[in-house]
């Protein structure tokens, strides 16, 4: 009988086997692997007929649409809302200027393109997206997701998405009707920013508490299937009204991340991301058209040009405008110097509208194939580029941005709208959302399964009607009590002058409150019966009345309702306290045993144990170093202590208190690791050498390298960690880790 394997399964075959031969080729070679998944792509593409090339495009298409779900995914549970949250200003406030800067230079090099309006704003806009996917990638690779400024750049590429919706919207407007429609903008803000509260609260309330009914269940196979499946369901849910599926993919990747399964989800779906990555890398270098990119090599090179330098400068420059330093802003515009995913979106929208040019998408893609191939070489080496140019710019322009930078940060006095904001405005906006999310999920419901349609809504006035009202107003109350009434502050809660300013303005908070409740009930109302019918004038005096004849019990189970969600938002850092409490008791004794990780700021770097006297010092002792996957128990004399070392020492509260601010120290001024600046070099001392002859201590090596000695080779021995008191000799080879550029002067030196 004869089979034959279906097209989509033969081209991932074909897929992964180009991709696996170039990765080892790019390996090997020391180059990203990600330009070694564009060369495969190009490679088994229909644009190179010298080797087999793939059938079905398809389904190629679906794999890489999966590849953006699962990278977006993984980058959720990889950064979670409160990491956005906490750098929310510098990220909106870095991706609004970028994105106007890049769309303004866009529309300008369109213009001098002599290009219509239409395809120069389309430039403009497709210039502005930068690519989650390909950075995601790049950072992966070069293991730069600890630096500073990686969560600055995650943080504007997640608001960058979200304002691709907006965008999106806006071209859709501009380009049916040539005209800009503010409403329809303001109308997807709203739904964007009400879908984005809605899923937060309600996964942060019921994600936690399923994970945790289920935890007996759970095995790797398992708990993996659920998160997949969590994952395609809010894809699914986020499509359906009217996002892109990447956008629901990182929602639940961050809701996850915030339960205690995130880091064992984020473990399990690793190599299915990596995966996927993979095969959407592929299918990226499967685009790259050498016919398109000959005819159109000029504007291609010119793109490319304007791409790299106006999103370096445009992105450095919101960084800064929004407080941050000015080193890690441009090491933040060196990593986003490219377009993608969103960009091909926004140029098959023009194709498909007809009103761009049809060159304009193989441009796109030619464009964000090149950058692509640029972009982890910009970020390697963004430290050596940002230290030139830092170099050279003016000290008067360093002190201005030093002090730009420490008003924007410095927390002054708080103003009037941010107080009530804080102690009013999150309340009754959160809570507005879920009534809002409840009466849309009751209509919903009722017309999937009821057969009514929307003869429910058109109806002046029916029994079912008003029964789901009663039952929308019901599940509602607790939540609607809330936004209508707040108590009034009391002493304790607030600072004398924040109390003071809260309850002369008590009054108009409780009248803007109730005049707000009351359009909540009119929403509800009005989705069930007619706004006109006498039935909603006898509904909403009715509710107004049960909410204050029950309002206890319901403030009861409002706050039972709260604390859950405040237990499950914090379930993490709780399970956190509890492990590291759990691990430092030690009840028969005045001591503890207490974990430590060793700061890349803190003086003990590179000591071994012996050296870093801490039993000497202050009285403590290593028990154990954790490192990586490694256990040292118990740890060595010679061993070394590096940065992020977990280490456990034994003392007194007072001891361990002591030998704290030493282990994980901390710096005002942040000192970022340079692999281009710092590095291993070797150094050979010959007979004229002004170091043989002195030992370790006395020639000062510490100090002429900005580094220290890691080892000494004499006459086929290696002697690792050298004793400060071991003299050098002649032909000595001395191993040392350190400023390279000082350690080259030094070996001239010496030469």
């Amino acid at each position: 009988m004869e089979t034959h394997l279906p097209p989509l399964i033969l081209d991932l075959v074909l897929i992964l086997t180009a991709g696996a031969v170039m990765t080892l080729l790019f390996r090997y070679l020391k180059q990203p692997v990600v330009l070694g998944y564009l060369i495969a792509g190009f490679l088994i593409s229909p644009h190179f007929p010298y080797l087999p090339g793939i059938t079905d495009e398809p389904g190629i298409q679906i794999w890489s649409e999966l590849g953006i779900i699962f990278m977006l995914f993984g980058l959720g549970l990889e950064f979670s809302f409160k990491k956005l949250a906490h750098v929310g200003k510098t990220a909106g406030m870095t991706a609004a200027v970028e994105i106007v800067l890049m769309i303004l230079l866009g529309f300008f090099v369109g213009k001098i393109l002599a290009w219509d309006t239409m395809n120069s704003l389309f430039l403009g806009v497709i210039l502005s997206m930068s690519s989650t996917t390909i950075i995601v990638k790049a950072f992966d690779e070069q293991h730069l997701k600890g630096r500073t400024f990686a969560p600055i750049v995650f943080s504007v590429l997640i608001v960058e998405d979200l304002l691709a919706v907006l965008l999106l919207v806006l071209l859709a407007t501009v380009a049916v009707s040539n005209n800009f429609s503010g409403t329809a903008l303001l109308l997807e803000s709203g739904k964007l920013v009400f879908f984005l509260i809605l899923w937060f609260v309600a996964g942060i309330y019921l994600l936690p508490a399923f994970l945790r009914m289920c935890r007996k269940l759970f095995t790797d196979e398992i708990l993996l299937i659920v998160s997949l499946s969590l994952c395609l369901l809010m894809v699914m849910l986020a499509v359906s009204v009217g996002f892109s599926a990447a956008l629901g993919a990182f929602v639940m990747g961050s809701l996850l991340a915030e339960t205690s399964k995130g880091a064992k989800i984020e473990h399990l779906t690793l190599p299915i991301k990596d995966l996927f990555a993979a095969i959407f890398f592929v299918s990226v270098g499967m685009l790259i058209d050498p016919a398109i990119i000959v005819r159109h090599w000029q504007i291609i090179l010119l793109i490319i040009a304007v791409t790299i330098v106006g999103k370096f400068f445009a992105t450095a420059s919101g960084a800064v405008l929004s407080g941050c330093n000015l080193k890690h802003a441009m090491q933040t515009g060196m990593s986003m110097a490219q377009i993608g995913e969103f960009s091909f979106i926004i140029a098959a929208l023009g194709n498909n509208l007809g009103v761009i040019e049809d060159f304009m998408y193989p441009i796109t893609v030619a464009v964000s194939a090149m950058t692509t191939f640029t972009t982890p070489y910009l970020i390697k080496s963004s430290g050596t580029l940002t230290n030139y140019l830092h170099s050279r710019i003016p000290a008067s322009i360093h002190r201005g941005l030093q002090h730009y930078e420490t008003s924007m940060n410095r927390n002054g006095k708080e103003g009037v709208l941010k107080l009530l904001w804080r102690v009013y405005g999150v309340r009754i906006l959160l809570n507005s959302v879920i009534v809002i999310g409840i009466t849309v999920i009751v209509r919903f419901v009722s017309q999937s399964f009821s057969g009514l349609g929307n003869q429910l809504l058109q109806a002046e006035s029916t029994p079912m009607g008003n029964f789901l009202c009663l039952v929308t107003l019901a599940l509602s109350a607790p939540f609607l009590r809330t936004v209508f009434y707040q108590p009034r502050p009391c002493v304790g809660a607030f600072e004398a002058s924040e109390l003071a300013t809260l309850l002369r303005l008590h009054i108009g908070v409780t009248v803007f409150r109730f005049f707000f409740g009351i359009l909540l009930l009119y929403f509800i109302a009005g989705h069930f019966v007619s706004v006109y019918s006498f039935s909603i004038l006898t509904l909403i005096p009715l509710i107004l009345l049960v909410v204050l004849l029950w309002s206890k019990r319901l403030e009861k189970l409002y706050h039972r309702i709260e604390r859950q969600f405040i237990v499950h938002l914090t379930e993490k850092e709780r399970e956190a306290v509890a492990v590291r409490t759990q691990r430092s008791g030690l009840p028969p004794w005045d001591i503890s045993l207490t974990e430590f990780v060793v700061s890349q700021h803190s003086p003990l770097i590179g000591k071994s144990l012996q050296d870093s006297e801490l039993k000497a010092r202050f009285g403590v002792t290593a028990v154990m170093i954790e490192r990586g996957g490694t256990m040292l128990i118990p740890p060595q004399g010679s061993d070394l202590l590096l940065p992020f070392d977990r280490v456990y020492l034994i003392g007194t509260d007072r001891q361990l208190a002591a030998v704290q601010h030493i282990i994980e120290k901390k710096m005002d001024t942040e000192v970022d690791f340079d692999d281009d600046y710092i590095g291993l070099e070797s150094l050979v001392l010959h007979s004229h050498h002004p170091f043989v002859g002195k030992s370790v201590r006395e020639c000062g090596l510490r100090e002429a390298v900005n580094g220290l000695i890691v080892g000494i080779e004499r006459q086929n021995v290696r002697h690792l960690n050298p004793d400060p008191r071991m003299v050098f000799q002649e032909e000595d080879v001395l191993w040392l880790v350190g400023d390279k550029g000082l350690i080259k002067r030094l070996r001239k030196s010496g030469g």
